[in-house]
């Protein structure tokens, strides 16, 4: 058991969560982890496995938004890549990439994409706000537009806490442009990040009201203006796909995936570390820093990762391998 209760002396928000659904989300990962062994079964085992799966044309069709705003941003891709940055490991395929997700919104399960079909990513803005000087409310199309110049492709790899893993080409912005555009106030510390809240077109928000919805993630200012954040606005050089949390989502590479909050509606500048959605949850098992960290238990041992698609396993590397960019945000 995991849950515990928050410190009272953290910054307030969100709504405590039962430790019931913390728990049935146990069970509910071991149920989706056990997928995988239907596939040696017959008859209706081997027909849910696929069910799960889908086809690989289906699976892509199933994400893509098909809207005229999609369209129109498909004039930014590809963009110039920045080859620092190598997966140093084969990249994953995409279809493996967006069958197996993590998007609480739709579902508990990793067959999301399934139940993304009324998800409307059109129309969409963006909002910046909070302690800034700069405020600014831009449609998708336009904030792409203004960032253009700025778009790069990097070969990154994502680690989830459950200990699975990714090799991706991501398409995006980094944050700390944007966020140079706001000009933070002194008073500004952390940087508060929100998602879309529609119930009706998505049903694991609908069939969970007592969960801190909308989700929310936060970094400290520090971390949001480092290079290798990204606003990342696509995938394999195409917009993102919906599952992937189109149109535009985080991805932070040194920590783990559920900081890498999908479909952004608002950035906030604050002057306090934010409530975000797990570690309202579960602080301990869920910390608001969340760095990898392949000697803390989280609350799965961490020491290895198995990358998704061909079940490779590989040791982690303390924050994801990326320590030459951010151990300094640590030190101390």
């Amino acid at each position: 058991m995991f849950i515990r209760r928050r410190n009272p002396l953290d910054p307030l928000g969100g709504t405590e969560t039962p430790e019931s659904y913390v728990l049935s989300r146990r069970r509910a990962l071991k149920v989706a982890g056990g997928v995988a062994g239907v596939a040696a079964l017959g008859g209706g085992g081997y027909a849910g496995w696929q069910w799960f799966r889908g086809s690989d044309a289906e699976v892509i069709e199933r994400g893509n938004t098909g809207t005229e705003a999609q369209q129109g941003l498909s004039r930014f891709f590809p963009a110039a890549p920045d080859r620092r940055f190598t997966y140093g490991r084969p990249e994953t395929v995409e279809a493996e990439a967006a069958r197996y997700t993590n998007f609480y919104e739709f579902s508990s399960f990793k067959s999301s994409w399934r139940n993304v079909g009324k998800f409307k990513t059109e129309p969409w803005t963006i909002t910046v706000s909070g302690l800034c000087r700069n405020a600014f409310k831009l449609d998708i199309g336009d904030f792409m537009a203004r960032y253009a110049s700025r778009l790069v492709e990097r070969q990154y790899r994502l680690r989830c806490v459950e200990t699975w893993a990714m090799a991706i080409p991501w398409t995006g912005i980094e944050l700390g442009w944007v966020l140079k555009d706001a000009d933070p106030l002194p008073a500004a510390t952390h940087v508060r990040f929100v998602s879309f809240d529609r119930p009706s077109e998505a049903p694991g928000m609908a069939g969970t009201p007592e969960m801190p919805w909308p989700y929310t993630e936060g970094l400290t200012l520090a971390e949001a203006a480092n290079e290798l954040v990204l606003l990342a606005t696509g995938m394999y050089g195409h917009p993102l796909l919906k599952q992937h949390g189109a149109p535009v989502r985080l991805v932070v590479p040194w920590k783990y995936g559920y900081k890498s909050i999908k479909s952004i509606e608002r950035i906030e500048l604050v002057k306090s570390r934010p409530a975000t959605f797990w570690t309202t949850l579960d602080p301990e098992a869920y910390p608001f820093q969340s760095n990898v960290e392949p000697d803390v238990p989280r609350p799965w041992p961490q020491d290895t990762e198995r990358m998704l698609g061909t079940g490779d396993v590989f040791p982690t590397q303390l924050y994801n391998g990326y320590g030459q960019y951010v151990a300094n945000l640590y030190v101390g």
